[in-house]
């Protein structure tokens, strides 16, 4: 049995176990109607943690996409309802925001040698202030024209945001798994000296996932707008915090060189049923994010431990 296959079996495990722990201790919890509150609210989260992992599977991390969403978002509600853009040019300009961010982000880490923590938390607050500049601190309220977006469609139960998420989790780990540009991204972040030393320009590789991560923030900015109706500038914040837990929880490695698409999907959804089942519960907002903590440190001691683990056999 190969080490993903244990991987995804032990998520898998960890997540029938709190949905089965959940099940025990509240009667509302396993009923389809969560599961479909479930499903519509993580497409958003999703695409950020596609993104988030290719950054971490390169060595590199992305504070900003928050921010990022948030000016996505921006753009694209005061396109629509200021200028009276049709949708989908609002949608374009919306991913191409996303998608300049994280240009932005990665010309400047890459080119100048700069950790990526740093330049990102800069772009965290350019792209906070922007959201705010563009919007004039003013929420946009969209209303029904985008709402079917987030809406489950009829006898599916599931929204078109959540479909359009499972088909970019099964891209995101095909480009990661069976492109040559995945591999490159894994040799990177695995040894980046040792990928120059064999003649790979390591750097257009390494802007390209930071622009792959930005595109994901408009992705998800499409999705939270369409959820709530509205483009708040003040969104997401410290969401990028849950994309990178999401990520790790699912396996992928903060020293880089390894990281699963779907793996994060799994992390993700382990997320979304610990904070829906302890809303059920009557837990406290203060008390949900301690446990969340919690998990979350769990999860980078248990990758510290894999990576000991690593070297010890190597």
């Amino acid at each position: 049995m190969t080490r993903s296959l244990i991987q995804y079996i032990a998520l898998l495990a960890v997540l029938v176990s709190l949905v089965a722990v959940f099940s025990l201790l509240s009667e509302n919890f396993f009923q389809a109607g969560t599961a479909v509150s479930i499903a519509n609210q993580i497409p958003d989260l999703t695409f950020l943690a596609v993104g988030m992992t290719l950054v971490l599977v390169i060595g590199g991390i992305d504070l900003s996409v928050g921010s990022v969403l948030a000016l996505s978002a921006a753009v694209f509600g005061v396109l629509m309802v200021d200028a009276g853009w049709p949708m989908w040019a609002a949608i374009i300009a919306c991913l191409l925001t996303g998608a300049v961010c994280g240009l932005a982000s990665g010309l400047i880490s890459v080119g100048f040698g700069i950790p990526s923590f740093i330049v990102t938390l800069g772009m965290l607050e350019i792209a906070r202030g922007g959201a705010k500049e563009v919007t004039a601190s003013q929420t946009r309220y969209i209303g029904s024209s985008v709402e079917w977006i987030g809406e489950p469609l009829p006898g599916l139960m599931v929204s078109p945001a959540f479909l359009v998420a499972i088909v970019i989790v099964i891209a995101g780990q095909f480009l990661l798994t069976r492109t040559v540009f995945g591999r490159y991204c894994v040799a990177i972040g695995t040894n980046r000296e040792a990928v120059r030393m064999s003649g790979i320009w390591a750097s257009p590789y390494s802007v390209s996932v930071f622009v792959l991560s930005g595109l994901m923030c408009g992705l998800a900015a499409i999705a939270q707008t369409s959820r709530l109706s509205t483009a708040d500038p003040n969104a997401a914040i410290g969401i990028e915090l849950s994309a990178i837990a999401a990520c790790v929880i699912g396996g992928t490695s903060l020293m880089g060189g390894r990281g699963s698409v779907i793996s994060s999907l799994l992390g993700v959804l382990i997320i979304a049923v610990l904070q829906t089942g302890l809303a059920q519960l009557g837990v406290s907002d203060s008390r949900k994010q301690i446990i969340t903590g919690i998990v979350i440190v769990v999860a980078v001691l248990l990758d510290a431990l894999r990576i000991r683990l690593d070297k010890t056999e190597a």
